[in-house]
């Protein structure tokens, strides 16, 4: 229960780093792209919620899509040229939002108890999280280059936490 707890803050701690990387971005910012084969920092932000409630969806309980509509564009099968149609940023924020309270939701259920198989679920989940922090992490780092090395833009200081760290130039979240 513990660790699922501790996952969920450095959850949280990846989803503020994301915040960081392009809250403040113009709107044409994040949905610019450098070129046809290349993802915009909007695509990024809809992928990072899109994979977190598949993973939670197929792996701890089936439940439908926040907004049908977003799974196949932030789909990472689909090719980069077709992802240039992105929603508004009012729309991938509600996204996003909605898919971090039900991957709280159901952590919180397994960390409980109050799910079927709760011991089977406990470490399904302890993985998962992990996973899906280091997902974030993961396209962190494609957001931060297109930040700074396309638009011009600082960046943030990397999260301070025991348990981040870079590795092979990407944050991880490792030894928990």
């Amino acid at each position: 229960m513990h660790r699922i707890d501790a996952l969920l803050r450095e959850y949280d701690r990846a989803r503020a780093y994301t915040d960081d990387l392009w809250k403040d971005l113009a709107p044409d910012e994040v949905t610019w792209r450098p070129h046809e084969n290349s993802s915009a920092i909007g695509w990024h932000l809809g992928h990072q919620a899109h994979v977190a409630h598949f993973m939670v969806r197929n792996l701890t309980a089936a439940e439908p899509s926040p907004d049908p509509e977003l799974d196949g564009l932030m789909d990472s099968a689909s090719p980069e040229k077709f992802r240039g149609a992105l929603p508004t940023i009012e729309r991938l924020t509600a996204f996003r939002d909605t898919v971090a309270e039900r991957v709280h939701a159901r952590m919180r259920a397994i960390a409980s108890g109050n799910v079927t198989a709760p011991e089977q679920l406990t470490i399904v989940a302890s993985h998962l999280l992990t996973a899906l922090i280091n997902h974030e992490y993961q396209h962190d780092q494609w957001i931060s280059e297109v930040r700074a090395d396309n638009l011009g833009h600082p960046l943030p200081p990397d999260p301070e936490g025991d348990c981040v760290r870079r590795l092979d130039g990407y944050l991880v979240v490792d030894g928990l």
